[in-house]
């Protein structure tokens, strides 16, 4: 709370009801002037203090006691519920398709649920870490659950409708990542030979691309360089709508070998010159909607084999591995795979590391022996 010059006149800066006020006294900032606005402040303060304080009575033609109603809700009564909504349906416009379902899917199914009738302002740290150890979701998702909660929390902090983030002093919790589990060549092999046609395309292209199953299915005839031996990778479909890649990193140029110029004409025979997406749904002979009909298609194909089960982005772990193992620089495979960072390569795939370098330290070992250590 505080009283300043602005301008040729005087601004008062107070709390109420947890919204920050500023209302400015068409007073010159004289030091009479000033005194007088710190007197109202401090009178200002009492009444709020009391329970006494009455808007209007001091600042009759103020805009901002009738900005402080949300709704039909004075900013003190807001509840939980009405700011994940006005949260929601202010930045819905801004994400992606995939995202506004995820963020709408926690609000509706977990936060409402949990906060409903739970005033903004009493919201706390207790209250959110008690429903939080009440989940019997994994941390990941938990996680994400909590997305819309502190985004909707964060903006009210900064709009001065609350006076403290409980959610500064809640983290995430920590998830493990999975370890990949890449294919053998074998392996690769037998799920090649239970597979036919269009799917059997399909997945030999993503064994050889390292290409994530949204980027499959998105991709369109003129996105092959065959001149060059290239894909342009520049959008992905995640629950049936088409948008752009992941990241920025992931619109790249990655190299077609031989077995993925192999797919890739034997695809030509169903979709070259009926449509301008390359991979269709073998069963409805219509694009891919979405990566969930892939799913059933490779379940139903490992029902015929006998090696583990893993989900079809293992695709993509095999890839990479390959690369590795076989030598190909980090920072290469990094740009083919799409990742915003080297780091990403080291961090995921540091146990096929060893390979590339059989005889790492033989040229550091060969110098300090050469000098007698």
């Amino acid at each position: 709370m505080s009283v300043r010059p602005r301008g040729k006149s005087i601004q008062i800066d107070f709390y109420y009801r947890n919204v920050r006020c500023l209302e400015t006294l068409k007073l010159s900032p004289t030091k009479a002037n000033i005194r007088y606005a710190e007197n109202k402040l401090s009178i200002i303060k009492h009444e709020i203090a009391t329970n006494s304080f009455e808007y209007r009575a001091h600042f009759p033609n103020s805009k901002t006691h009738s900005s402080m109603i949300f709704g039909n809700s004075l900013a003190g009564n807001m509840t939980v519920e009405m700011a994940l909504q006005n949260y929601f349906n202010a930045n819905k416009k801004g994400w992606k398709k995939s995202t506004e379902e995820t963020n709408l899917q926690a609000i509706e199914g977990h936060l409402i649920q949990a906060f409903k009738d739970v005033r903004l302002i009493d919201i706390n740290v207790g209250m959110i870490r008690q429903w939080m150890s009440s989940l019997s979701c994994s941390p990941k998702r938990i996680n994400n659950i909590l997305i819309p909660l502190r985004g909707m929390l964060k903006d009210a902090h900064a709009d001065g409708l609350i006076e403290q983030n409980p959610m500064d002093r809640i983290r995430n919790y920590k998830t493990r990542s999975r370890e990949p589990q890449p294919f053998s060549l074998e392996e690769q092999k037998k799920i090649l030979n239970v597979l036919h046609d269009q799917t059997r395309n399909l997945i030999q292209f993503a064994f050889y691309t390292g290409l994530r199953t949204g980027e499959l299915i998105a991709l369109r005839w003129s996105d092959i360089d065959f001149d060059n031996n290239l894909v342009r990778v520049r959008r992905s479909i995640s629950r049936k709508e088409e948008s752009t890649t992941k990241t920025a990193a992931g619109e790249r140029d990655v190299v077609l070998f031989e077995a993925a110029l192999e797919a890739l004409n034997g695809q030509k025979l169903f979709t070259y010159k009926l449509s301008n997406r390359i991979f269709h749904n073998p069963i409805t002979k219509k694009e891919w909607a979405s990566c969930d009909a892939i799913w059933r298609h490779w379940q139903a194909a490992f029902k015929k084999l006998d090696i583990q089960y893993r989900e079809p982005y293992q695709t993509r772990h095999t890839y990479a591995s390959s690369l590795l193992s076989a030598g190909e620089h980090p920072s290469w495979i990094s740009r083919q795979m799409g990742h915003t960072d080297p780091s990403v390569l080291f961090k995921k795939y540091a146990r096929w590391m060893p390979e590339m370098y059989p005889h790492a330290g033989d040229k550091i070992r060969a110098v300090w022996l050469q000098n007698g250590n």
